[in-house]
């Protein structure tokens, strides 16, 4: 006799109620980019129109991902799903207050990056595609930030990765090559483990929405290899992310493209695997990360203090930053750590800081580079007597990046360290303040040999900026710095912000209602 087989009503599955207008905003970002990327594509032969369509597109994205985030901010997570199918039937997008944010950040990063590449990209590199990968770019970006499923997570990284190849290339340099083959060989590694894992999570629970899983985790921890999972998501995002040991491709690559390339690659592409370590080992598997909380805390120690110890021996610009990128991530590694509202607030504030610094750093070293005539510490100086103003804004970047006051850095330091005490963890605080001890000391060799010190004579006088140019690079780095400023100065809003977004991840239930309103995951 033949065994019954199960049936699936898909009418219970189906939405039928209408979509509020609201909830379109959850995916027109996404729209927006890829609509936008496609245009400027059609319009390869028009370098000059291209251009001057991408900025008032990037602006506009801006302005979409701060509605959404007004919009999240004030009645909680909202949902868009594809076809109008519940889960797990059908694609979610669910925006919570940690998506919102992140977004809205890398849109006023890419806005900035924008501006000053109509100076640093001529018209050979804007024929090649730029302001297409770039908003392939941001799709990329803000679909990993905007999703609800952890398939469709994965897809917006391969979209992300695809247009950074053709970022990093851009010049076609034999050194933009090799730096190209080292970021894409570990990427692809990465991206096999984290699709390695996808596939056993489904074959775990039935499901790939974020929401289903976090409801079903507690009921399938018995029988289902939770651990295994956790343990391939933690090594693929930590190696999207740069941390250690598998840090050492962005410091081979992230100097060899042209600077506003290594700008939108220093503040978002390593966001994006840290986004994506905090959402799964959070929301998704908790007990998991506890598990896991002393190799993560040991693999953030080792981050900060190899990233810090790399900047002090660096004498490229480029190299220096990135190894400052590394530190970074150290330290966002820590709040996933220590875990609790403080630990996962300190992360969240650090990545939004981290996404606007890093960005405006490397802008800056394209400054130095220009003033100057190169990247090396070595033939630089004179940078103060040139200009007192960009000596200034240098100077308040380099405090932000080592952590000091008033500047943005210092407070998601001062809660990581107060978290790591609260928990016992001194050896963890006190590697966050050697790791941002080290750093001061190496930005302050950057600013003795650079600014200080007089310009070696050897090196021939640089060409005065075009005046057009002058607006393009400086507007951009500007206020990215007012930015940092701001963050440091008045900084309750985005600290209220950033504990908000934790207590979201830790305790998901208004997510889970935004996808099942009707009661709860099936």
């Amino acid at each position: 006799m033949a065994a019954p087989t199960a049936t699936v009503d898909l009418s219970a599955a189906l939405i039928t109620a209408p979509v509020p207008i609201g909830h379109w905003l959850a995916i027109l970002p996404v729209a927006h980019c890829i609509t936008l990327g496609a245009v400027l594509l059609m319009l390869r032969a028009y370098p000059r129109l291209q251009a001057w369509l991408a900025i008032p597109g990037l602006a506009a994205l801006a302005f979409i991902d701060a509605a959404l985030l007004a919009k999240v901010a004030a009645d909680g997570p909202l949902t868009m799903v594809m076809g109008r199918w519940l889960p797990p039937f059908g694609i979610a997008f669910t925006v919570d207050l940690f998506g919102a944010l992140m977004a809205f950040t890398a849109a006023l990063a890419a806005l900035a990056g924008g501006i000053y590449a109509l100076a640093d990209i001529g018209e050979s590199g804007r024929r090649y595609g730029f302001f297409p990968l770039l908003m392939l770019l941001m799709a990329g970006v803000t679909g990993a930030f905007l999703t609800g499923d952890i398939f469709n997570l994965y897809v917006w990284f391969e979209v992300l990765l695809i247009s950074s190849f053709g970022l990093i290339i851009l010049g076609s340099e034999r050194e933009q090559i090799d730096g190209a083959l080292k970021y894409a060989v570990l990427n692809l590694i990465a991206t096999t483990l984290f699709l390695v894992g996808v596939g056993i999570l489904y074959a775990a629970f039935g499901t790939l929405n974020m929401a289903d899983i976090a409801a079903r985790a507690g009921d399938l921890r018995g029988t289902a290899p939770l651990m295994t999972l956790a343990s391939l998501f933690v090594l693929a995002f930590g190696m999207k992310a740069a941390a250690f040991p598998v840090n050492f491709w962005l410091s081979a690559a992230y100097h060899t493209p042209r600077i506003v390339v290594s700008a939108l690659f220093a503040g978002l592409l390593t966001k994006v695997g840290i986004y994506a370590l905090i959402r799964v080992m959070v929301m998704l598997l908790p007990m998991e990360r506890q598990e896991l909380s002393l190799v993560i805390a040991l693999a953030a120690a080792a981050t900060i203090l190899v990233g810090a110890l790399g900047a002090l021996a660096e004498n490229d610009i480029r190299r220096l930053f990135g190894y400052v990128v590394i530190s970074g991530i150290g330290n966002m590694l820590a709040g996933v750590a220590l875990g609790g509202l403080g630990g996962i607030s300190g992360a969240v504030f650090y990545a939004l800081h981290s996404m606007v610094l890093m960005t405006a750093l490397y802008l800056a070293a394209g400054e130095i580079a220009r003033r100057g005539g190169g990247f090396s510490l070595l033939a630089l100086g004179g940078l103060y007597r040139q200009s007192g103003g960009f000596t200034a804004l240098s100077l308040v970047l380099f405090l932000a990046a080592c952590g000091l006051p008033p500047f943005s850095g210092f407070w998601p330091k001062v809660i990581l360290v107060k978290a790591s005490l609260d928990l016992g963890a001194w050896w963890l605080a006190a590697s966050i303040l050697l790791g941002g001890f080290l750093t001061t000391i190496a930005f302050g060799r950057l600013f003795l040999l650079a600014y200080w010190r007089p310009a070696p004579m050897a090196l021939a006088p640089i060409e005065a900026a075009p005046a057009g140019a002058r607006w393009r690079t400086g507007l951009p780095l500007a206020a990215l710095t007012a930015l940092v400023i701001g963050f440091g100065i008045l900084p309750e809003q985005l600290l209220r912000l950033s504990q908000s977004a934790a207590a979201g991840l830790a305790d998901p239930q208004a997510y889970l209602h935004s996808v099942f309103p009707e009661g709860g995951a099936r």
